[in-house]
């Protein structure tokens, strides 16, 4: 049990974290699309079907981004006009194909477990980007970002011609717009996550997950959506549980819901997407859990 001092703390350092990685992250990503005109970035991903789909998750997979890291890259995306069911593979991979956890994963559970989990988030990420853009969901996406009329390409030229300087300050200030309307959500989240890191019991994760619960799959699924696990320590945890009688699967699952559906992130999506749209990730990711956690047992 964790104390209460070492919970304050992990608060203010998650916290802080996620601001700078926010701003820093929609801030190049700013930079960037301040280099590429947008009707270039369109047709990469558009009118390539479930091509655009695999491309962004694709591209998911290589950035090492956490879960609450990879909304601004979204952002960024929906912004560049980016298909929407693209933008949503790229959402769902990102956090779950972190190169981090899948090093991990290869380390210290073996190669195979880390291929067999690529080869599910990935698969999955494709499918369930292209079902929601598919049915519809783009339509509660909100409006909370706004370009400041930087929409042309003669802006985009002039943009080009800036500054270095000026151009960071500008990016700076994009990524800073962009957090505030989702401010209080990621406090209200990291303030969640925080008091259940302190002071949910290890053990309390055993008892109802445990190999002899033939529940223990989607239990452990819900179980990982209030948990903010940080790919560094996703993976130790995920061990010491293996090691203490958790089935492979059923510790995979936790993952995926810890990793893809953190309070944070959750809370940080209010703010974007409406209700509807955010309800519709979470069940992404919790049947992306509960389907890997069931493969994982089969197979291994």
């Amino acid at each position: 049990m964790n104390t209460l001092v070492e919970t304050l703390q992990y608060f203010v350092v998650i916290t802080i974290e996620l601001i700078a990685l926010f701003i820093g992250i929609t801030a190049i990503v700013e930079f960037i699309m301040m280099h590429i005109p947008e009707d270039k970035v369109q047709t990469y991903l558009t009118g390539r079907g479930l091509w655009g789909n695999i491309i962004a998750a694709g591209l998911g997979a290589l950035t090492p981004f956490c879960a609450c890291s990879t909304i601004p890259m979204t952002v960024g995306l929906i912004n560049a006009k980016v298909p929407f069911g693209a933008s949503m593979s790229f959402l769902i991979a990102s956090p779950l194909l972190n190169p981090i956890i899948i090093g991990m994963l290869a380390t210290l559970v073996g190669v195979k477990a880390a291929v067999l989990y690529f080869v599910l988030c990935f698969i999955l990420s494709v499918f369930f980007g292209f079902l929601l853009e598919k049915t519809g969901f783009q339509k509660y996406v909100k409006n909370v970002r706004v370009k400041e009329g930087m929409k042309t390409n003669d802006g985009l030229a002039n943009r080009k011609s800036l500054p270095v300087g000026v151009k960071i300050k500008l990016s700076l200030k994009t990524g800073w717009d962009t957090l505030r309307p989702v401010m209080v959500y990621l406090l209200i989240g990291v303030a969640i996550g925080a008091g259940i890191y302190g002071y949910m019991p290890d053990d309390f994760l055993i008892k109802i997950a445990g190999p002899d619960n033939i529940f223990a799959v989607p239990v452990a699924a819900i179980v990982g959506i209030p948990l903010y696990i940080r790919a560094e320590t996703a993976i130790p945890i995920a061990v010491s549980l293996i090691g203490k009688g958790m089935g492979v699967g059923t510790a995979i699952t936790l993952i995926i819901g810890g990793a893809g559906m953190a309070i944070p992130e959750m809370s940080m999506l209010s703010g974007i997407f409406k209700i509807k749209l955010v309800a519709a990730i979470v069940a992404v990711i919790f049947i992306t859990a509960v389907v890997s956690g069931f493969v994982f047992n089969l197979i291994l």
